[in-house]
């Protein structure tokens, strides 16, 4: 094999994550005739398997402490790695635990960077001690500096990474992507089966990050307009979402939304096409702010010609411009307001999302410039 790649992810997932490794990983495989794909398992996923040239590898072990299972994650991948040591030319990564057992070898290396551990892990295990932050972003550090490439979704990760010390020659931006809609533009939109008449939408995780608290407590607000209904998309199981579903009880509004559980990805863009608007209400914590992050959900949203509310936050002002409307972070009260004045103006809120999706770059343009990375390195 010449080529390979490792993610600390479940694959395939209704994630936005597992899109975005379909997406790189076919680049990769593509350009060097196959390869070996090394990634998280469980929920009846094989371990392995293969497609075409491609051989597929899940890492399964149930190990309830996170950094125990990405340090056995690590030596799993070095384990596989290990027949290919002659032959693989690149390997391109996504995390430190892929990074570190991968470096120091005669191929080529490509770090992705979606986000830091050391800062997403304040906010997805709390309890995590200031020693083990401080060895993760020592890590960080060493595994970006010794990759040939770093590649980031947004230039404010791009910004993190480079205060970081690492050289900013070889940091390259390859952006999130999201490919058209068919039918985006026409008015009015198809509804999926079973979807109600008039609806917003939240498409992805249930993370405090997300702020879809928020977005309850703005739905509250929108009470008065008794046909509207919230739907959200949820990429996660439904036990999780059970502190926000017992919200939402208290806010009088849980009659009014419809839940999707683990949707699969290519039913999420009729949901996405068929909504009046789309919420991104994404917090202002460390987590979205200090390493920035490049929301799937708002560049789908703009793909499928739906208008779009989001936070105001540097990466997702990157993303939309002012073709859509941006609102401050963790604030009910003008995250409603913002979507009151998109359903009392549907052709100005058109209008906007004609332009907010010719903006949205492909997976085809997103691939074209990891292409540029590779032929770089």
């Amino acid at each position: 094999m010449r080529a390979a790649y490792f993610a600390f992810d479940r694959f395939p997932s209704s994630k936005g994550s597992a899109v975005h490794i379909g997406q790189m990983a076919a680049e990769l495989f593509d350009r060097f005739g196959g390869g070996l794909l090394g990634v998280l398992g469980g929920g009846g996923l094989p371990r392995y398997q293969r497609e075409g040239d491609v051989e597929i590898a899940r890492f399964d072990e149930q190990i309830p402490n996170l950094i125990d299972r990405a340090e056995a994650y690590s030596h799993w991948v070095a384990r596989h790695l290990a027949p290919h040591l002659d032959t693989l030319e690149l390997v391109h990564v996504r995390d430190p635990w892929s990074a570190l057992p991968v470096l120091g070898h005669r191929h080529k290396v490509v770090y992705e960077v979606n986000g830091l551990p050391s800062i997403e892990l304040a906010h997805t295990w709390p309890q995590t001690a200031p020693a083990t932050v401080a060895k993760l972003r020592r890590l960080e550090a060493h595994c970006l500096e010794q990759a040939d490439a770093v590649v980031v979704p947004s230039s404010v990760i791009g910004d993190a990474i480079r205060t970081m010390g690492i050289n900013p020659e070889k940091v390259f931006l390859v952006p999130n992507a999201a490919d058209p809609v068919a039918g985006a533009s026409s008015v009015p939109r198809a509804r999926p089966p079973g979807a109600p008449e008039h609806y917003i939408i939240y498409v992805g995780a249930l993370q405090r990050w997300q702020g879809v608290d928020v977005l309850l407590r703005a739905f509250a607000r929108l009470a008065d307009l008794t046909d509207l209904r919230l739907v959200v998309c949820s990429s996660v199981p439904e036990r999780r979402a059970k502190p926000l579903q017992r919200l939402a009880d208290r806010l009088g509004v849980a009659e009014r939304i419809m839940w999707r559980f683990t949707l699969p990805h290519d039913e999420v863009a009729g949901w996405l096409a068929g909504a009046a608007v789309s919420a991104a209400p994404l917090t202002a914590c460390p987590r979205n702010l200090d390493q920035g992050c490049a929301p799937l959900k708002i560049l789908e949203s703009m793909a499928a010609g739906t208008p779009v509310v989001a936070s105001d936050l540097p990466a997702v002002r990157e993303i939309l411009g002012e073709d859509g409307r941006l609102v401050a972070p963790d604030r009910p009260a003008e995250l409603a307001r913002a979507i009151r004045i998109l359903l009392e103006y549907p052709g100005q809120a058109r209008a906007m999302a004609a332009r907010a999706s010719g903006r949205v770059p492909t997976w085809a343009d997103s691939r074209a410039k990891l292409a540029e990375v590779y032929n770089r390195v």
